[in-house]
């Protein structure tokens, strides 16, 4: 069950705040997007406490032209767990599950002030658990919330406001692997593979999530899919294991040309067409790279980094989990068709057969 506490970075288990416990690689972060209606424009935002190894991190980045802007942020955590802000990057909590702000100050000529408004009650996705071998790979609890935007951004000198703009923002909190890698490798453990697809997509009058995570047969370890009017409480939805997504690939990589999101319903199937617009590669807010979540950077460190998001390589393993800015169309038995837009997030490492790689 969530709670209004569940807002705060402050967990101690995979578990909402009543249970307590302790790991290593337990983590507790936020997680923005936001977009313009039209697509040119996109912002993500990353916030991580990770109280085992005493560090804060922060990232940001703007999309516009196909570039990728990004302000990286570390600190010691200090184990203070309420300080919400890393160097020139900030978090307001207005009100837990609902408004959250986000701020980053003049830096290196990229800027911000954005306000996260939820549509309906954030849902809680079914807690995700894997194991490496013996150990403890995943152990953590997700809430998602598609929200309205506003605020403002500037980058290099272009003030970009932010009105009617549509995104996600989530909390997820639990055990991942953080910081640096064990260096002792662990027999009978590695993982071979990992199948990972997000969607969560804004409609009119109502959200529509789906998750995936599948063995490389195809077989689905962790799915979900949500439709969930405006406005809806705690149990405003509905939910089910029994949705599909047809993925079709950009020939010669592990990025997804279209997908279509079959949702079974009692009055016949919803289907979601997915069509990808544009890119953001998510190490530019912490998801791999030199500023990997949890690195230890010493007491403050803050850099700027540029990634080309149109002309990369795609199969730069740097480069093969993304964020889609896609156009939705959602068709539902007896309603008219609704035009939306969201993201359609992929991550493909080692063999996956059911999509031929």
């Amino acid at each position: 069950m969530l709670t209004r506490g569940d807002d705060y970075p402050i967990h101690q288990t995979p578990e909402p705040i009543a249970y307590a416990g302790s790991d290593r690689n337990f983590y507790d972060r936020y997680f923005f997007n936001a977009y313009a209606p039209d697509g040119s424009a996109f912002a993500a935002v990353a916030f991580g406490v990770y109280p085992a190894l005493n560090v804060a991190d922060a990232h940001i980045a703007i999309v516009k032209d196909g570039k990728e802007r990004c302000i990286h942020a570390s600190r010691i955590l200090g184990m203070e767990r309420m300080d919400l802000s890393v160097g020139p990057i900030r978090i307001e909590v207005l009100e837990p599950l609902q408004k959250l702000k986000v701020t980053l100050e003049t830096t290196d000529g990229l800027a911000a002030e954005l306000i996260f408004e939820g549509r309906a009650f954030p849902i809680e996705e079914p807690r995700f658990i894997r194991r490496n071998g013996p150990r403890l790979f995943m152990d953590y609890t997700r809430l998602t919330q598609n929200v309205r935007v506003t605020g403002w951004l500037e980058a290099d000198g272009e003030h970009i406001p932010v009105v009617r703009w549509l995104g996600t923002r989530d909390r997820s909190w639990g055990i991942r692997p953080v910081g640096a890698p064990d260096p002792q490798p662990t027999p009978g453990g590695g993982i071979r593979a990992f199948f990972w697809q997000w969607a969560p997509l804004n409609f009119g009058d109502r959200s529509v999530f789906f998750h995936i995570n599948a063995d490389p047969d195809g077989k689905p370890w962790n799915t979900r899919a949500v439709i969930l009017p405006d406005g809806a409480g705690p149990e405003g939805g509905y939910e089910t294991e029994e949705a599909t997504m047809a993925t079709e690939l950009v020939p010669g990589t592990r990025h997804a040309k279209a997908g279509v999101l079959t949702i079974p319903l009692g009055q016949g199937a919803a289907t979601v067409r997915i069509e990808p617009q544009s890119v953001f590669l998510m190490r530019g807010i912490g998801y791999g790279g030199e500023w990997r979540h949890g690195g230890l950077k010493g007491d403050l460190a803050v850099a700027r980094e540029d990634i080309d998001c149109a002309g990369f390589d795609p199969n730069d393993m740097g480069n093969l989990h993304i964020q889609a800015i896609s156009k939705a169309t959602l068709s539902v038995p007896g309603e008219a068709d609704q035009e939306g837009v969201g993201v359609f997030e992929q991550l493909i490492l080692g063999p996956y057969r059911p999509l031929a790689v």
